[in-house]
């Protein structure tokens, strides 16, 4: 059962400096608006075996999927509260040049379970409630047929907490993962471990053309 993750395209908050959060009427900007029309490219390999596109609730989310969507009319976007942005709280629509010099920022950083966001949400409780909505959608999305895949199109610190789990990695540690705007990362769900198989790929998205098994194959992959 493989997940596509997919970080929304860039948006109006970005080439802003701000930290939209939750904040209403956050869309796409121009680069945004394109790199959401260059997933059906970047994606045409594995489009055919799509299960399912789950998205964010917000604006910039829905953008991003909408031209997948056209792809795959048969497809309906589920929109999941779970993979919503960080609740930034009082931080929210901030510009980041700012939160830089919050005494929070540290924490942020360096200790990132520890950090609540005033009138928000802690990290931690993103990480729990992000990985468990995608580990529950897998099973029921994840299809039976090993080539079978489905989107989950969500935020930059949310994806950053899912692949720290599926890493093995302390969310301490997930400030060590870059995950661009319209930028895909891949993890498959074995019997016995999640595998993560791209992080950040800004390009053509390749998977094997055998289906992703349950098991490390010593020595390392083939690459066939």
């Amino acid at each position: 059962m493989t997940v596509i993750l997919i970080r929304h395209g860039r948006s109006t908050a970005n080439t802003s400096g701000l930290l939209a959060g939750r904040t209403p009427g956050v869309g796409l900007d121009d680069r945004g608006r394109s790199q959401a029309e260059q997933l059906t490219t970047r994606l045409a390999s594995v489009l055919p075996n799509l299960t399912a596109v789950v998205r964010s609730p917000l604006q910039r989310c829905a953008e991003t999927v909408d031209p997948l969507l056209s792809a795959r009319p048969d497809i309906t976007a589920i929109s999941e509260p779970n993979l919503e942005e960080v609740d930034y709280g009082d931080w929210s629509n901030r510009k980041i040049s700012e939160l830089v010099t919050e005494p929070l920022w540290k924490t942020v950083q360096q200790q990132p379970s520890a950090a609540v966001f005033p009138g928000g949400e802690g990290l931690l409780d993103v990480s729990r409630r992000a990985t468990a909505a995608i580990r529950g959608l897998d099973r029921v999305h994840g299809g039976e047929n090993g080539n079978d895949l489905w989107v989950a199109c969500s935020h930059g610190d949310v994806i950053k907490a899912i692949l720290a789990d599926a890493l093995g990695m302390h969310l301490d540690q997930f400030q060590r993962i870059v995950v661009d705007p319209a930028s895909i990362s891949v993890i498959h769900y074995g019997e016995a471990r999640p595998y993560v198989h791209t992080v950040n790929n800004g390009g053509v998205l390749e998977l094997p053309r055998t289906p992703m098994k349950a098991g490390a194959t010593v020595g390392g992959s083939t690459g066939q």
